[in-house]
């Protein structure tokens, strides 16, 4: 069998496998490979604020009816909360049961320096109240130029919303931001040209940096997480998926590009673009794409969840802290309001972990310390875990909605296929 070297997939994995290769002969050089993942993941950022921007007015602002808008979005953010709920508690039931903190020595914390994280959850609001003002922006164009995708979604949805009821007045608008946002995909189409690259580099530098020592050091806890997150993958969203038609493995498949950019970048925000122009071919209208992927990325966080929960109970054992089922019980609630915000923090695993315990005093905040090593290797998983899920949310919503059409997605990409073919044509 042939290997098709300009295929992207085929790209990516070689790319990945050079790094680790290079990170392992070569750590110092490894570690100052990051730059080349930062310099991507920053290209990626760019175009993140105006596509979901756009996406979210187009897909609101062509539907019409507000009604329809309200469905939509009232049924995606109950999916979201219920199945975020179920991954919080698979991640509880499992660590309860495999127990990879007991026996851990955490004399390794003493003299460790986890200022960075604790005060930055400090400065962090992480209530209910102040969740809901952080959504509010204060300044709709200081929020694009920030990349803050809470109030970016918000000024989005009203902008949608207006657009809506001026009806006919509004299309020119919607013409300009359709033309727009094919633009922006453009320049994503060039940034993914270099995505190999990244991949490269910042496998390089997760070698290089932590070493491969780091990955049996804590190998319990790190076996824990992601079984639980390949269990949360295969049964839950399996079950959804089957549920509601299709198949969790064939959709995987199709989506195997995102994934391994996201295994090599450690963000599924690298692959938010591609996602939701892939879920578009996939047969979803593009209303329900532009509406739910961007709001599954703050609130559908599936790996995020698993994590938390996990890396809490992992200390609490770690230490030698027995919780009750009550505690337990409340870390999850806690747990349920702090995962919500972590979409919009740096760094987000550590901070909202931190954010956590310090609203939950029986375990000690300074055993986030035990995790610095392996956190990089186990971001990789709930990246992709967030990414597989926010792609099934948004399938499921759009067969709850009628808005599934892979008749329709087939048909016109043979049409944009062919009008291509047709300009190359007559380019030459």
């Amino acid at each position: 069998m042939r290997i098709n070297f300009k295929n992207l997939t085929v790209q990516v994995i070689i790319g990945i496998i050079l790094g680790i290769t290079v990170g392992f002969l070569f750590p110092e050089f490894g570690a100052k490979l990051k730059i080349l993942a930062d310099i991507f993941i920053k290209l990626v950022k760019m175009v993140i604020a105006p596509i979901v921007f756009f996406t979210v007015v187009i897909g609101i602002g062509s539907m019409g009816d507000l009604k329809k808008v309200g469905r939509i979005g009232g049924k995606a953010l109950i999916y979201f909360e219920i199945v975020t709920t179920i991954a919080l508690a698979i991640g509880i039931f499992v660590v309860n049961i495999m127990k990879p903190g007991e026996g851990f020595n955490t004399d390794s914390v003493q003299g460790s320096d986890i200022s960075q994280y604790t005060k930055q959850a400090e400065e962090t609001s992480h209530g209910a109240l102040d969740f809901i003002m952080s959504i509010v922006p204060e300044n709709a164009v200081g929020a694009l130029a920030n990349g803050e995708l809470l109030p970016i979604l918000f000024f989005a949805v009203l902008f949608g919303l207006a657009a809506a009821r001026l009806g006919e007045k509004a299309k020119p608008v919607m013409n300009l931001f359709e033309q727009l946002t094919n633009i922006f995909f453009g320049i994503v189409n060039m940034v993914m040209k270099i995505s190999p690259i990244a991949a490269f580099g910042a496998m390089a530098y997760t070698i290089g940096n932590f070493g491969l020592g780091s990955l049996v050091s804590l190998g319990k806890l790190m076996a824990s997480v992601y079984m639980t997150m390949f269990l949360f993958i295969v049964i839950v969203l399996g079950l959804i998926t089957k549920f509601y038609g299709f198949s969790i493995l064939k959709f995987i498949a199709y989506i195997k590009e995102e994934i391994l950019l996201v295994l090599g970048t450690s963000s599924s925000e690298s692959a938010l673009p591609k996602l939701m122009e892939k879920l578009e071919k996939y047969g979803c209208s593009k209303s329900v794409v532009g509406l739910v992927v961007p709001t599954g990325y703050s609130f559908n966080l599936d790996g995020t969840s698993i994590y938390l929960s996990m890396a809490a109970i992992f200390i609490a054992q770690a230490y030698g802290i027995d919780l009750t089922i009550w505690q337990e019980l409340t870390l999850l609630g806690i747990l349920m309001l702090t995962s919500k915000g972590a979409a919009g923090v740096t760094g987000s695993g550590f901070i909202t972990l931190a954010a956590t315990l310090a609203a939950f005093p029986m375990v000690p905040v300074e055993g986030i310390a035990l995790l610095i090593g392996v956190d990089r290797f186990m971001s990789e998983a709930r990246a992709i875990t967030n990414l597989i899920g926010n792609g099934v949310a948004t399938v499921v919503v759009s067969k709850m909605e009628g808005e599934f059409h892979p008749e329709k997605a087939s048909q016109e990409e043979q049409v944009s296929s062919q009008a291509t073919g047709t300009v190359y044509a007559n380019e030459q």
